[in-house]
Parts: structure tokens; C-alpha cells; sequence
């Protein structure tokens, strides 16, 4: 183990100080709890933990990690040993420093739109990040990205224990820094994404010509099509789309729908 390392993650509550709202929840025993991470134990021996994957719980009742793969410290350069006994620490300490801020933004939101669900939504809620990590030893730095579902959630609707499946990224993505959108199904029926881009205010103002062209976007209609069918150039459509996505805050266009769908968005002229 290194000591020094260890050392200097128990001094400081650095990272976990952010967490305290959801240690704060008041938790139910969970009675499936002993077969659910045995049930994980199992999942990652039958997948063999292939190169550059990792399968990960946070437990939120106490800020630790409920269970982790061990291959963890391979990919990340830190002691096994530290993770199973600072565990939260651990593993933002090891979050490259211009993405820490982002990520602690996210789990606020990530905690305050879950506690608005109703319980079954709430089963159905599901998040994405992408993240640099920062290998220990040496000091490369390269890029994760994590899927993310409650795993346990307690009779009272708290949020307890995630599962994280975590894949280390052989080429970077086009994003700049810490990445991330949640995703879940309403009660209705409605799917809800809402992404980093995604604008703060969901009142979005289009021209009728915008709406005219979201309507057919939504019908899965191509740019040429779309040009035809409303006589007007293809160069036009690509414009209109461009304002759209810059209105949006979409990177592309399936970002673009998903936004839209979750918006129950007016196509009324």
C-alpha cells in the first residue's frame, strides 16, 4: 500500500464533502442487497473484465465504494488497497483537476432531478459521463467513459447504491472536457434526455420555417428530401438546421431529436 497516499486522503474530505446530501438521505434496508453484489461478483468473472472495463458501485450510505473490479488499478496506476478504504476519495482524486468542477455540478443535478421522480421513474433513470482520468504513476492522461443506473434503491426512494460500467476510450471524443446527460421514461410514457448542451431555458423560440423543418426531421425525412418536399435549396436546410441545433445547444442531429422528443416539443405553425 502507499502510505503516503493513504496518509493523505484520510486528512482531507476534499471530494466527498459534495456527496453529503446524498449520505443525508434517510436509507431503508434494502433486503435483496447481499444477492445483488454477489450477483455483480458473478457478472464480472463471466465477462472475463475485458481490457479497459471496469464495473463499479458507489454506496451512498457511507461514501465508499460498494464494489469495484480489480483491474481498477491497472487501468488508473492507484493501490487496490486504497480504493477499499477511501474510496470515494480515491477515485476523484484520480479525475483529471479541469474536470472535477463540472462533475460535482452534474451529481447535483443528477440528485435533484432524481428525488423529483416518482418511484418507478425513478427505476427507470439512467446517466453518461465521459471524464479524463489520470494514471497515478505515470501521469498519462486518457479518456473514460462511464454508464451509470441506480442499483439500489431502498423502499423509501433513496437513492443508495449505482452501478457504473466504465470504458476506457482508445481514441478521444470531440468534447473538450467532462461530458455528461440523463436519460429516463416518464410514467406516461414521455422520454426525457437532457444533456450538458442542453438549454437551460425550455422555451425555445423557432421561425415557422424551423418548425416546418423539425416537423419533418422528426418524421426521419434527409435534408434532400426535405428540401423537395418544401421547394426550397438544399444549402437552405442545412442553414435552418445549423440555427437549430445552435438554438438547441445539439451537437448533432440524433442529439437534436433527443432533445426535441423530451421537450414535447410544438410543431404547431
Amino acid at each position: 500500500m502507499n502510505k503516503v497516499l493513504l496518509k493523505d486522503l484520510k486528512k482531507q474530505d476534499k471530494y466527498s464533502k459534495f456527496f453529503h446530501a446524498w449520505k443525508d438521505q434517510e436509507f431503508k434496508d434494502h433486503p435483496d442487497e447481499k444477492k445483488m453484489l454477489s450477483d455483480l461478483e458473478v457478472l464480472s468473472q463471466n465477462i472475463g473484465m475485458r481490457e479497459g472495463l471496469i464495473i463499479a458501485c458507489f454506496d451512498y450510505r457511507n461514501l465508499s465504494l460498494g464494489f469495484f473490479t480489480g483491474n481498477v488499478e491497472e487501468i488508473s496506476g492507484y493501490p487496490e488497497s486504497i480504493f477499499r478504504s477511501k474510496g470515494m476519495e480515491a477515485s476523484f482524486t484520480m479525475i483529471h483537476p479541469d474536470d472535477r468542477e463540472e462533475l460535482f455540478k452534474f451529481q447535483k443535478i443528477v440528485f435533484e432531478t432524481f428525488h423529483q421522480l416518482s418511484l418507478s421513474e425513478k427505476h427507470r433513470f439512467e446517466f453518461s459521463y465521459t471524464t479524463r482520468w489520470v494514471h497515478y504513476k505515470t501521469q498519462e492522461v486518457f479518456w473514460m467513459m462511464g454508464r451509470v443506473k441506480p442499483y439500489l434503491i431502498d423502499s423509501a426512494g433513496n437513492f443508495a447504491m449505482d452501478l457504473h460500467i466504465i470504458v476506457k476510450l482508445q481514441t478521444p471524443p470531440k468534447t473538450k472536457g467532462y461530458d455528461w446527460n440523463y436519460s429516463y421514461v416518464k410514467d406516461d410514457g414521455t422520454r426525457i434526455f437532457v444533456s450538458k448542451n442542453s438549454p437551460e431555458n425550455r422555451t425555445i423560440s423557432l421561425t415557422k420555417k424551423e418548425k416546418e423543418i423539425v416537423k419533418l426531421i422528426l418524421e426521419g425525412l434527409e435534408s434532400k428530401e426535405i428540401s423537395a418536399k418544401l421547394n426550397i435549396s438544399f444549402n437552405t436546410v442545412s442553414t435552418h438546421r445549423k440555427n437549430i441545433l445552435r438554438k438547441l445547444g445539439a451537437r448533432n442531429v440524433g442529439e437534436m431529436i433527443k432533445i426535441l422528443a423530451s421537450y414535447d416539443f410544438d410543431t404547431s405553425l
